[in-house]
């Protein structure tokens, strides 16, 4: 029988307190972005917060999450408004009114690092994936390792990242995520006390099974014995084959006529969905993971352009068209991208 969770529910629930999270992270040594040291309750505190950190700053919802309750101010006549709406979001989709406030990074890469921690203190790092090709502030697409992190930054930073979980006493899988700003600099964002969507470019990269380890460490087994020295092996890419128009976004649901998943060398393939499944209106869109891994990024993407064109999914559209554009478009293909990727219609459009 089971002593305890793994996670801990005091740990969650700060983790899942993302101004908490913030300055408990910065406490324990990791950089985070300057802004209010926890919940700004009201306008008066909003102004002045503004005031300290300048513009433009963003106002986040302190237990929100996938960009709700978010708002970018740019200047301090727009302040006001979006506080307020930002609460008011944050009460209705989360049940709180609290936020916080940061400096607002123009151009982010979006970095985090996966991490695995035992019952008796010890936390190891896998490495980092790039999930920075997002829309909505929803992920669409994730790579490990990110060509904008040298050796050194991933060995400094997965080393601070577990340093401090250690002494939080963290256990179990988790993602801890950074913004990455145009010097270089990673900033401590929020921590995901869970497994994550993309854990399968982490496993193709580094052969460890993230959801078997982590029921094996939450049995009380020791992270030596679980997942012992780790090799990071070539590149992987991930594609999320959501049920969505891809030029507008819109829900596709509907009964799948036709599914036909690659294969090959390389090839992965995560989906619960069949020829004559429903996808329905009422939950995530998320059909199929499509993961390629390959001795370099070059073959990672390569592998990846086949598959999606050997995946076949009729009755519904998906995001697949979408994906395909991204993967030939020269400035992704160079690494020269950043979380507006798509925001910028020569991103659509370079292979059209």
């Amino acid at each position: 029988m089971w002593t305890r969770f793994t996670p801990a529910p005091n740990v969650i629930r700060m983790m899942g307190e993302k101004d908490r999270a913030r300055a408990e992270m910065a406490a324990a040594g990791l950089p985070v972005i300057p802004g209010s040291p926890g919940i700004v309750p009201d306008q008066a505190t909003a102004r002045d917060v503004a005031a300290e950190i300048g513009f433009p700053l963003i106002i986040k919802a302190s237990e929100g999450g996938g960009g709700r309750g978010m708002r970018v101010v740019h200047a301090k006549r727009e302040l006001v408004r979006a506080f307020q709406t930002a609460r008011a979001e944050s009460e209705q989709a989360f049940g709180s009114p609290n936020v916080y406030i940061e400096r607002f990074i123009e151009h982010p890469r979006h970095i985090e690092f996966q991490v695995l921690g035992d019952r008796h203190g010890n936390v190891l790092h896998l490495g980092e994936r790039e999930c920075s090709i997002q829309r909505r502030h929803q992920k669409l697409l994730e790579e490990s390792p990110s060509v904008a992190i040298d050796p050194e930054v991933r060995a400094s930073t997965g080393r601070q990242v577990a340093e401090a979980l250690s002494k939080l006493g963290y256990s179990s899988a988790g993602t801890v995520e950074f913004l990455l700003d145009s010097t270089g600099k990673l900033y401590f964002i929020e921590m995901n006390a869970r497994i994550q969507v993309e854990h399968p470019v982490t496993e193709m990269v580094t052969g460890v099974d993230l959801v078997k380890s982590q029921i094996r460490l939450a049995a009380g087994e020791r992270l030596d014995e679980v997942v012992g020295p780790v090799e990071f092996r070539g590149h992987a890419i991930e594609c999320r084959i959501n049920a969505e128009d891809s030029e507008t976004f819109v829900p596709s649901p509907g009964r799948i006529t036709a599914f036909r998943v690659p294969g090959g060398p390389g090839i992965r393939v995560d989906t619960a969905v069949y020829a004559d499944a429903v996808v329905p209106p009422y939950y995530d869109s998320l059909v199929a993971k499509l993961i390629a891994h390959g001795r370099d990024r070059a073959e990672a993407i390569a592998r990846m352009q086949c598959a999606l064109d050997g995946f076949v999914v009729e009755g519904i559209k998906t995001t697949i068209p979408l994906q395909k554009r991204i993967l030939a478009d020269p400035r992704f293909v160079a690494g020269n991208f950043d979380t507006h990727f798509l925001d910028r219609p020569a991103a659509a459009d370079a292979s059209a």
